[in-house]
Formats: C-alpha cells, sequence, structure tokens
C-alpha cells in the first residue's frame, strides 16, 4: 500500500471511529435528558408520555369539568368600563351552582360574546337580574334575549331589575320598550323559527327594598339591597346558597346596606373605577369629570379598599376598570392604601371555583368557534305563514326553481320531510 493511500485509509477510520463516539455520546446524552425531563423526580427508566387528562389544570377549559354539589362557579364575562374593548366587555357575570342553576348578574354591551364561550344550552341560562339600566349593564339583553331564539332557547326568559323613581325609569317599562324598538325583528324570527324562547318574564321589584328577598327557588334565595349611582333606581344583589354567600354591587357609592348586609360574604365582587388621575391622563377627562366620575358616580380603588375592610370577605373582586400593565399596579396600590385582604383584580374570562374550604381563581379557555348547543326540548315547526311582503317586494324575488328546488328535495330526502320552495 502507498504512503497517501495508507494516511488516506489511516484518515477515514479515523473520522469513523469519531463518528461512532460523538452518536454513542449523544445516544447518552439524549437519554439523560429524557431521563432527566421525565422521571426527574423518580429512580425509574423512561416512560411514554401520559395520555389521560392531567387531573389538576391551571386554565379551565369550559363544559368540560363538572360542578360539584357544594360548590359554585363565577364567570366574568365583562369587567371593563363602559366603553367596551376586544379585552375587556362591560359589566356581567355569570353565576353556576352545583344544583345546576345558573344566573347572570347584569349583561352589558359586549358580554353576549363572552356567555356564548361557556358552552352552555341557553334554555339553563335563564335568569337575568339587572343592576340598573345603564347600557354597560343591560346592553346585550336584547342580543342575548332575541339571539338566543336562534341559539335553540326554548324556555321563556326571565328578567328580575329595580323599579324606578316613577314607572317610566323601572324595568317594566324597559322592557316594554325593547319589545316595541325591536318589533321588526321579533316579527321576522315569530314566523320562521320555534319561537318560545323569545317570550319574557319580567319581575319588577322595589329598589328601596333593604334586604328584601326578589328570588326564592330550589334552596337559592336572592336579595336586593339599594344602591347609589346615577339616580334612584340602582341595586346591588346578595345571593346565598349551600351555606355560601355571593354579593354583587353592580354600580355603587359606598353605602351602609352593602356594609351590613354583604358583610363576611365567600366572594364579594363590587366595582372599583380607575383613580380620577388616570381617568384624567388616560380618557382625556378634565379635573372634575374625573372626581364627579371615579369618586362619586363610582367607587374608587381607594373607597373599594376601605369597602372591603368593613365587608372582610374571604375574596374580594375588583371590576369595572380597564385592567392593563400600567393601570392594574396603581389600583392596586391605591387599594392597599385601605385593604389588606384578599383580593383579585379580575379580567374577562376569569374564572372563581368558591366552596367552604377553597377558592381556586383561574383564566378560562376562550373557543373562538364557538356554535349553538343543541336544543334540550323538542322543537314545534314554525306555522306556515302567508308572505310578509307586499306586492311591491314580492314582485322583485326571483324563485330560480332550478336552484332552490334541487335544496329542498335534497332536505325531504335526508329528512323524510315533504317541504315546498315559497312562503305559503
Amino acid at each position: 500500500m502507498s504512503k497517501t493511500n495508507f494516511y488516506l485509509v489511516s484518515t477515514l477510520i479515523f473520522v469513523l471511529a469519531i463518528g461512532i463516539a460523538l452518536g454513542v455520546y449523544k445516544d447518552k446524552i439524549v437519554q439523560e435528558i429524557r431521563i432527566t425531563t421525565a422521571d426527574a423526580a423518580k429512580d425509574k427508566k423512561p416512560t411514554f408520555s401520559p395520555v389521560k387528562a392531567l387531573s389538576d389544570r391551571d386554565v379551565y377549559y369550559p363544559g368540560t369539568e363538572d360542578l360539584k354539589p357544594d360548590e359554585m362557579r363565577i364567570v366574568a364575562c365583562g369587567t371593563g368600563q363602559p366603553s367596551v374593548r376586544p379585552k375587556q366587555a362591560a359589566s356581567c357575570w355569570l353565576l353556576e351552582l352545583g344544583n345546576g342553576d345558573k344566573f347572570l348578574f347584569d349583561i352589558g354591551s359586549g358580554s353576549h360574546e363572552r356567555i356564548s364561550a361557556q358552552k352552555i344550552p341557553y334554555d339553563y341560562m335563564d335568569k337575568v337580574f339587572l343592576g340598573h339600566l345603564h347600557v354597560d349593564h343591560f346592553g346585550d339583553f336584547a342580543s342575548f334575549w332575541l339571539g338566543g331564539t336562534v341559539m335553540n332557547r326554548l324556555t321563556p326568559l326571565r328578567v328580575w331589575g329595580p323599579s324606578g323613581a316613577t314607572p317610566e325609569y323601572g324595568t317594566k317599562a324597559a322592557m316594554q320598550n325593547l319589545k316595541e324598538a325591536y318589533v321588526w325583528d321579533i316579527a321576522t324570527r315569530s314566523g320562521f323559527v320555534d319561537f318560545r324562547g323569545g317570550e319574557l318574564e319580567v319581575t319588577e321589584f322595589d329598589y328601596k327594598g333593604v334586604n328584601k328577598v326578589i328570588f326564592n327557588e330550589n334552596g337559592v334565595i336572592i336579595r336586593s339591597i339599594p344602591a347609589i349611582h346615577a339616580l334612584d333606581g340602582s341595586v346591588s344583589f346578595i345571593l346565598e346558597w349551600n351555606g355560601l354567600k355571593f354579593a354583587y354591587s353592580s354600580d355603587t357609592f359606598p353605602n351602609k346596606w352593602w356594609h351590613e348586609y354583604a358583610k363576611g360574604a365567600d366572594i364579594a365582587i363590587h366595582e372599583c373605577f380607575l383613580p380620577p388621575t388616570l381617568l384624567v391622563t388616560k380618557q382625556g377627562f378634565t379635573p372634575l369629570e374625573g372626581l364627579n366620575v371615579g369618586a362619586q358616580a363610582h367607587t374608587s380603588p381607594e373607597q373599594f379598599g376601605k369597602v372591603m375592610s368593613l365587608t372582610q370577605p374571604r375574596l374580594a373582586v375588583a371590576f369595572h376598570f380597564y385592567n392593563d400593565f400600567d393601570t392594574g399596579p396603581e389600583v392596586m396600590e391605591r387599594i392597599r392604601k385601605t385593604y389588606d385582604g384578599p383580593v383579585a383584580l379580575s379580567q374577562d374570562y376569569m374564572v372563581f371555583n368558591v366552596t367552604k374550604n377553597d377558592i381556586r381563581v383561574r383564566m378560562s379557555a376562550i373557543d373562538e368557534d364557538i356554535w349553538p348547543s343543541p336544543a334540550l326540548k323538542k322543537k314545534i315547526p314554525p306555522s306556515s305563514i302567508e308572505s310578509p311582503f307586499s306586492d311591491f317586494i314580492s314582485s322583485g324575488a326571483l324563485a330560480y326553481p332550478e336552484v332552490v328546488g334541487p335544496i329542498y328535495e335534497e332536505v325531504n330526502e335526508i329528512y323524510g320531510t315533504d317541504y315546498k320552495p315559497g312562503i305559503k
């Protein structure tokens, strides 16, 4: 063998040996990494990744967790200020109880979207309690009410709300006015779908009632207390069930009724507006506007802290402010001037699971592709109706029988029906 060939073969053998050595070393490293990450706390050989769901998850996935018989779950469906934004809808809180009952407290602008994300059939969400009639506290009521008729709600929607200083300012008048405002919408839905979910059952109660029982069903008692906000006719709510107490302020200036009747609540959700200085710098208010809105029409962070120091709940929850990276810390700093107990600064989709022994706080996963849950009752086919159109509008219709006919034939064949095109 020539010198050249000898050196070439020697080099190849050396490279091959190095490669094998590196490969063995790499396999050892990979194995060690697998052992370290999979069995860090165990002296075992590595195993396959688990295939069962984790028993303790830091995120709430709607529709996937049972509610225990002694448990309540509260979902923040709107925590922001009167003007909604993608990050925060206006005031709305969903309360679910282990007995199957579900309640909505306020249903402000933008909140319907958050409600639908909870994957709860609409027939189960048939009880709405309104603290007052500002748009940021019932602005999505019509959407939830009438939109619910095509989301498979087949039970009447029940609503409780306060009276006003005079009848036209009360909840009954508001609901009647909504019916009149949406008369076109109601007329167009009622003949085309099962419209039983479009019925409204309104209970108006005296806003001056002090700790007055306004709901008593299935072991659940809800009382109202007067609130101080904007005009006469605002209220707060206190719900008691199974030894648990939930207090919700809606909007209010600090007052004696909350202090007396919300005291000792397991969870106390109270408004906490931005301080006047942030309303000036962030929202362009004048100083007087900032004071009027932030410390008179609403409860400031310092006032919120004082309220909670007197209420002494297991958990205080602050809402009704834009909770951002810069505003949240300042709100908390101001709260801590007057309150040193447990507190959560709420965000949309925050979830609270409350039992007698524990309060767990998490964020909810968001499913943006949500569809309606199936109807829980057998649907009644809509009655045949005469054409709702005038002769003028009807004269403009292009029937396209060669297109529409096969659509009806397809449906009739699949579902065993015998429908004919056209409104009869």
